[in-house]
């Protein structure tokens, strides 16, 4: 394997770390830089690469949000531990609707809706939706600024916003964070709520395609994968950490300006050029 190739899952894992957090679709990202570089695999071995780096993206939050949603923690006091659990239960009761759908739904929109178009447009389509929802919100106060004060209800609603992003380039972040402020969550609530409700949900999406696709591969591959799943890891957590500073000061408008770019970008790019 040469230099090249190691500097290609460099690049795949920074796009990956960075955009699986953010509300901007990573399968939009991912689709630009793979038809602009691509590795020296089997297209089996592609598909199981972009799932393994995006564990690596998921792992990141395990790790920063750690002492907030490990139960067993020494340091919590019994009400502590409680409301983990408790907190773990909204997060399951939110995974449902997507699980429900998705499923099902998995091999279809693979097959018929993983386009350039479809991307596109609800790139555009969401970006505009956060440049509406953020001019309506400029001097609202959210009643839910709590993450404990996320009801069950409330998180069973995320969860059926989170069914919007089977919709390649919809963004899962995207989908849930614009689902939780319109349901009265603050910026900071809904950015969480959507990483810690990403964690099952993105475990069970991403074992159940390395399942489908196999685990055989060579020494050269395995080191691909571990490598890039390891920048995507280090890239997310520098990701999340700007995410969560950055929404104290701002809105997510810059976010739904990005997407509109971008999603003209891949416009552009598929139809017009015709690749």
């Amino acid at each position: 394997m040469g230099f090249i190739e190691i500097l290609k899952v460099i690049v795949f894992g920074i796009v990956e770390g960075f955009t699986e957090w953010l509300p901007i679709s990573s399968t939009g990202h991912l689709i630009l830089v793979e038809n602009l570089i691509h590795l020296n695999q089997p297209e089996d071995f592609w598909n199981v690469f972009k799932v393994v780096i995006q564990l690596g993206a998921i792992l990141a939050v395990v790790l920063l949000y750690w002492d907030k949603l490990w139960p067993f923690s020494p340091k919590k006091t019994a009400a502590q531990k409680q409301g983990t659990w408790v907190l773990w239960f909204k997060i399951i009761i939110a995974c449902i609707p997507a699980a429900v759908a998705g499923l099902p739904l998995d091999d279809i929109i693979d097959a018929h809706l993983s386009t350039p178009t479809v991307i596109a447009a609800t790139l555009i389509i969401y970006g505009i939706f956060f440049i509406v929802l953020e001019t309506a919100n400029k001097q609202k106060s959210f009643p839910i600024n709590k993450i404990s004060r996320v009801s069950y209800k409330t998180a069973a609603l995320i969860g059926a916003f989170q069914c919007l992003s089977l919709i390649p380039g919809t963004s899962r972040s995207g989908a849930t964070i614009l689902g939780a402020m319109l349901l009265g969550c603050s910026r900071a609530v809904a950015a969480e709520f959507s990483f810690f409700l990403g964690i099952p949900v993105m475990f069970g999406a991403s074992l159940l395609k390395i399942v489908k696709h196999g685990l055989a591969f060579t020494g050269a591959q395995v080191f691909i994968l571990l490598f890039g799943m390891a920048v995507a890891f280090l890239v997310a957590v520098l990701t999340i950490s700007f995410l969560m500073k950055y929404i104290r000061k701002h809105d997510f408008k810059l976010f739904g300006y990005y997407r509109i770019v971008l999603g003209i970008i891949v416009l552009i790019w598929f139809t017009l050029l015709g690749h």
